[in-house]
């Protein structure tokens, strides 16, 4: 009898991307729109994300250029980043708002890594409790007579292999994360 994992790879992949997208909005020393994606604006009577009201542009390694389509946002935009708490250096200008990325303390640095880590623990936790769920639906069948002991142990010994591989992706994510952060 095969055993459907199909639910069980969907969770580890939309952990991995989850993962990732945090990653993504744990600021480096260098210039990268997707740290604005958290960020909202007050715009037309609602919150809305940068992305919705302007183009963002990477100006130079450690800047970035918001050119919002709607000049009378631009100190609408300016006040959003400044109160996101991100450390951002925001100036606004004839073309736009301009978004500089100070450098890196090394507190910062090992603050940043922390939190990293945290976050990879977090997708950790979520995994461990995935396979805890297929470790019992698989019991539960076994028991039932759904399958033979034999069978069972060789269901375990896959949804392993393939926790093991999931964990594998996320470490490597992790370290990517933070050779930016330490570069």
């Amino acid at each position: 009898m095969a055993y459907n994992f199909s639910p069980f790879k969907q969770k580890l992949k939309e952990t991995e991307d989850w993962l990732k997208r945090e990653f993504s909005n744990i600021r480096t020393g260098r210039a990268n729109p997707a740290i604005l994606d958290s960020v909202k604006v007050e715009a037309y009577g609602s919150d809305m994300p940068i992305s919705q009201l302007a183009n963002v542009s990477v100006e130079d390694a450690r800047s970035l250029r918001i050119t919002p389509w709607d000049m009378s946002l631009a100190k609408a935009i300016e006040k959003g980043i400044g109160t996101s708490d991100l450390g951002l250096s925001v100036t606004l200008d004839d073309k736009g708002v301009r978004v500089a990325f100070p450098e890196l303390t090394s507190e910062r640095r090992a603050g940043f890594i922390k939190i990293a880590k945290q976050k990879l623990e977090d997708a950790r936790v979520t995994l461990r409790s995935e396979r805890e769920k297929v470790l019992k639906d698989i019991d539960s069948k076994e028991k039932d007579g759904g399958m033979s002991e034999d069978e069972k142990f060789r269901l375990k010994a896959e949804l392993q292999k393939m926790l093991d591989e999931s964990g594998r992706v996320l470490e490597g994510a992790l370290a990517k994360k933070e050779k930016e952060i330490t570069e």
